[in-house]
């Protein structure tokens, strides 16, 4: 059963939100993924946010651009978290969806991400989930511990090498 919903207004939200699709399965969390349009299809949205808790759904992560409102709509039915990732948009840069998202009104928190955000949405998402989960917490760690290893393997090579050698290969 996926503890995760991942949503999207659009199709062309899809590379941004694939990057929390891929750190959930990295760290083993299931997820279930859709596109729903707040705006185009309320009574689908609707009927998704109202029986995401009995499919097992224990946060959603959702992603919208320009309003942005299929995050704070999604917190206003379902009773679990939800984390918001505001879309960069060609208008306004992602400032819209941005101020959309964390601007809701009391009694409606959504958290929220950077503007593009969804990798750090997927890991607030198994954060969360691993309050009460030790083996995803223990997936969590490793998973920090990889990064930290990451940046110390660079800076390794930026001392080895020098910063305009380093620089030549990024």
């Amino acid at each position: 059963m996926a503890r995760v919903g991942i949503v999207m207004g659009s199709d062309s939200d899809m590379p941004i939100m694939a990057k929390a699709a891929d750190v959930l399965t990295e760290l083993g969390v299931d997820f279930e993924m859709t596109i729903i349009s707040a705006h185009r299809e309320p009574d689908e949205f609707f009927q998704y946010a109202r029986t995401a808790e009995e499919r097992g759904y224990k946060v959603i992560i959702a992603g919208a651009g320009k309003a942005a409102h299929l995050p704070g709509m999604c917190a206003a039915i379902f009773p679990m978290p939800v984390i918001g990732i505001p879309m960069k948009t060609s208008d306004l840069g992602g400032v819209d969806s941005l101020y959309s998202i964390v601007q809701m009104p009391s009694g409606i928190p959504v958290a929220t991400v950077a503007i593009n955000g969804a990798q750090n949405a997927g890991i607030l998402a198994a954060k969360i989930l691993a309050v009460s989960d030790p083996d995803l917490l223990a997936r969590l760690k490793d998973y920090s511990e990889k990064l930290k290893k990451q940046v110390v393997k660079k800076a390794e090579k930026l001392d080895e090498i020098g910063y305009q050698a380093y620089l030549k290969q990024m």
